[in-house]
């Protein structure tokens, strides 16, 4: 399925995202300007307290107030819908508003939908509740103890998951290492903070008993049979419309709170409800928190530097509910070896509920948190062993030859060249003449550091992952297609129909570009639309770097079902064979005979109104439709020592990274910073940057700035932008990204999923740099964001410590 980039007219070429001009325009349609007839508007009321229970509410104030067409407290919120769907075994229980108690400040308590936003607003202050504050647990240590106040009292304990995988003979391999390399680290919690916050609009049909939902949701087709359990609701009564989104980063997934709470108070009013979070309904419950996880990790190696084994033993705080399960943890093991040749591994994972708002997926959904850990291990075995950074991943790497590479989890990678990245790497950043300016910034009393990464970039998940740590016989999904219908009409022209959102990974970009690819047309000339889940074809929608991927092998197969049907009407035509046709620039012309030959729009008119003179098997119309599935996954092993094939579109990327960092200040300046990605044939070279670059300034904000932190009541302390520090134009660096092409054996034109990568590479990058700026005063750094106040600690302790000693 994949030819060579000399072959391709379009595939690989830089072209500006043809979905851009409408943004920037503002003619596209978000869901906050999204209307429809006697839409109503919504607004709801949040607890207070992260841990109390409700003992009554008056709402009948509210309900007075002039506007005012519904107001619903969880109780009676629980008689038109149900719970949120959750992807969990354990029985933790979430309502989309709290029925008698509350587990974390901001937890939906009455939803009001009135005339206006405005007016919802004034009702809630009406609104009277009386509360039995209970005791807050706000940190996963606390919670584990015994006595600990309980987020759920049904389960007994608040560790709601607990397992340690095994894969390999890792007390065998310990054993026989020379060193062991120990680190306990710590990943702050972060959020996504997309520039438009959730949303949707319900209106449901009492005398259809259907509800048509707008909403900025990724999960569309997989999502109306998930949300007919919560909205009461037959599936097929239930159409989604694709929406414009304005940011994600892996937040949107189902929106079942918005959507729940929309969708309830229009079944009770029996008109349209929106329901769009404000900035502090986002930031304090928008249940897109990423992880909050305490590492005990320790790494097997040899007196040469070869890495043995990878054992860890992870504590991660999962808020108050638990939709996703340990997903943030199983995504990891795709590529929790990195791109090394560690021959086994020991990963346990803690759950632990608290009373904070619940982690679900963040860009990278957990890989990202491996990545740092892995390389936080790697740069500290460097340091021990005193062999050279770049050294010591040489001697790791898998290489070339050994590929498809199964790795101890069961996951293989497809395809790669690590080494060939970091050569890559080093010839545009110069090592050696970064290190003789960090030799003379020394002698100057400045501190320069260089930091490095070699990681992975997982892309195209297969949704075994969602279930492979429940233990056998418990089954799950495992199927994640993605479909597209392109139709040429009676005058030739192409339309290409997705059933997934846009969703910021150029996806009427990428699909253009791969019908021109296949048709020989002009990509400017194919026209992109989008179709609710009515007429849907199967579709799993964005997420997990995986719509390049799926979308191109979907265009793939549909466009050659459709030239199936055209070279057959052509053939007729010309009175020739199928076999000696071909088709170019938009002509379907006889091999050798350039004037025998006949355009896509005399097929299409033919085809479309002319049925007496096709050839009597075909029937009308000309269009082709194809759904593909997962270009190469496999089941779980019953006994979970082998977790199947669930994420094999693997990437890798090398950075590099030179800083300055002023100890007085703490402040951490950037002075190059190198991106060296693979991601497979490249689409579209212009977009993928974009995403890479894109992905490095998130990566930078949460090594240096973003962290959700709560007090010890359990209060939100950065529910503004004020508080949850975003990085700006000012914080990220010219980034210089470039690509390395190595196909993927499994996917249409060997293209790989990229989305991500930027922000699973930078965050160990950044801190490996900051670390090697500050070896002077002997800090390892094990937590981060990497903040002002704490490089001046540290350094301050440092200086003390050594100031004790000399004494």
């Amino acid at each position: 399925m994949t030819t060579t980039v000399s072959e391709r007219a379009w595939i690989g070429k830089d072209l500006k995202r043809r979905e851009d001009p409408a943004l920037l325009m503002g003619t596209v349609t978000y869901i906050n300007d999204f209307k429809v007839a006697g839409m109503l508007h919504a607004a709801v009321l949040r607890s207070p307290y992260a841990h109390a229970r409700i003992r009554a509410i008056d709402t009948s104030a509210a309900r007075a107030l002039p506007g005012v067409q519904a107001v619903l407290t969880g109780k009676e919120a629980a008689e038109v819908i149900g719970p949120v769907p959750a992807f969990c075994a354990e029985p933790v229980v979430e309502q989309a508003i709290a029925v008698e108690k509350v587990r974390y400040a901001g937890e939906a308590v009455v939803a009001v939908a009135a005339e206006s936003r405005a007016i919802a607003e004034d009702a809630l202050d009406l609104i009277e509740i009386d509360w039995e504050p209970l005791p807050a647990v706000t940190d996963a240590l606390s919670a584990m103890q015994p006595g600990a106040p309980l987020v759920h009292e049904n389960l007994g304990t608040n560790v709601v998951y607990d397992h340690v995988f095994t894969f390999g003979d890792v007390d065998g391999d310990f054993a026989q290492a020379d060193h062991v390399i120990r680190r306990r680290l710590r990943w702050p919690r972060a959020t996504a903070a997309p520039l438009e916050p959730n949303g949707a609009v319900c209106a449901y049909d009492p005398a259809r008993g259907t509800m048509e939902i707008w909403s900025n949701t990724n999960m569309l087709n997989s999502a109306s049979w998930v949300m007919s359990s919560m909205l009461k609701i037959p599936p097929h009564k239930l159409n989604f419309y694709p929406m414009y989104t304005g940011g994600s980063f892996g937040s949107k997934h189902f929106l079942a709170k918005v959507i729940g709470i929309a969708g309830a108070l229009s079944k009770v009013t029996g008109r349209p409800v929106k329901f769009m979070e404000d900035r502090l309904d986002n930031l304090m419950a928008n249940d897109s928190q990423g992880p909050e996880r305490i590492y005990d990790a320790e790494l097997a190696v040899t007196n040469d530097g070869k890495f043995l084994s990878l054992r860890l033993q992870t504590i991660d705080d999962y808020g108050a509910y638990f939709i996703f399960a340990i997903t943030g943890n199983t995504n990891m093991m795709a590529q929790i070896t990195g791109p090394y040749t560690i021959r086994s591994v020991a990963t346990g994972i803690k759950a632990v509920l608290t009373n904070k708002n619940q982690q679900t997926v963040f860009r990278g959904a957990g890989s990202d948190v491996g990545n740092w850990v892995l390389e936080r291990l790697v740069d500290a075995a460097a340091e021990q062993l005193g062999i050279d950074r770049v050294e010591i991943r040489r001697r790791n790497f898998i290489q070339p030859d050994q590929f498809p590479y199964k790795i101890p989890t069961g996951n293989v990678y497809d395809s790669g060249n690590y080494p060939g990245v970091l050569d890559l790497a080093l010839a545009h950043f110069d090592l050696d003449a970064w290190r003789q300016e960090q030799a003379r910034a020394r002698q100057e009393g400045r501190y320069l550091g260089i930091g490095l990464a070699t990681a992975q970039q997982r892309s195209t998940y297969s949704s075994t992952e969602f279930w492979f740590h429940n233990p056998a016989p418990a089954t799950g999904l495992n199927s994640t297609p993605e479909s597209v219908r392109i139709s040429v009409g009676p005058t030739g022209g192409v339309t290409v129909t997705m059933f997934s959102p846009f969703w910021g990974n150029s996806p009427e970009t990428v699909v253009a570009q791969v019908v021109a690819e296949e048709l020989d047309i002009d990509p400017r000339d194919v026209n992109v639309t989008y179709d609710s889940t009515a007429h849907a074809l199967p579709s799993a929608g964005p997420g997990g770097s995986r719509m390049t991927v799926m979308l191109a092998g979907a265009v793939h197969g549909a466009a050659a079902r459709l030239k199936e049907k055209i070279f057959k009407i052509a053939a007729h035509m010309l009175e020739a064979s199928v076999s000696d046709l071909e088709l170019v620039g938009g002509q379907v012309r006889v091999k050798g005979v350039p004037s025998s030959s006949v355009s896509l729009a005399d097929i299409g008119m033919r085809a479309y109104w002319f049925k007496l003179d096709l050839p009597p098997e075909l029937e009308s119309g000309l269009e082709g439709t194809f759904t593909y599935d997962h270009p190469y996954t496999t089941k779980p092993h019953d006994d979970r020592k082998d977790l199947g094939v669930f994420y094999p579109i693997m990437g890798h990327a090398a950075h590099l990274v030179a800083v300055e960092v002023d100890i007085e200040t703490g402040a951490v300046l950037f002075k190059k910073y190198v991106a060296v990605h693979d991601v497979g044939t490249v689409l579209n070279p212009r977009s993928l940057q974009g995403q890479i670059r894109g992905g490095i300034a998130q990566g930078i904000g949460l090594a240096l700035l973003e962290e959700v932190r709560y007090g010890a009541d359990g209060q939100n302390l950065t529910s503004t932008f004020v508080d949850y520090l975003l990085p700006s134009a000012s914080d990220v660096p010219s980034i210089e990204v470039y690509h390395q092409e190595t196909p993927s054996p499994f996917t249409a034109y060997g293209v790989k999923g990229g989305g991500e990568g930027g922000r699973m590479v930078a965050p160990p990058a950044v801190t490996s740099a900051i670390e090697d700026a500050l070896r002077p005063f002997g800090i390892s750094i094990a937590e981060m964001p990497i903040t002002p106040e704490k490089i001046v600690r540290w350094v301050k302790e440092a200086q003390s410590r050594h100031s004790r000693q000399t004494h």
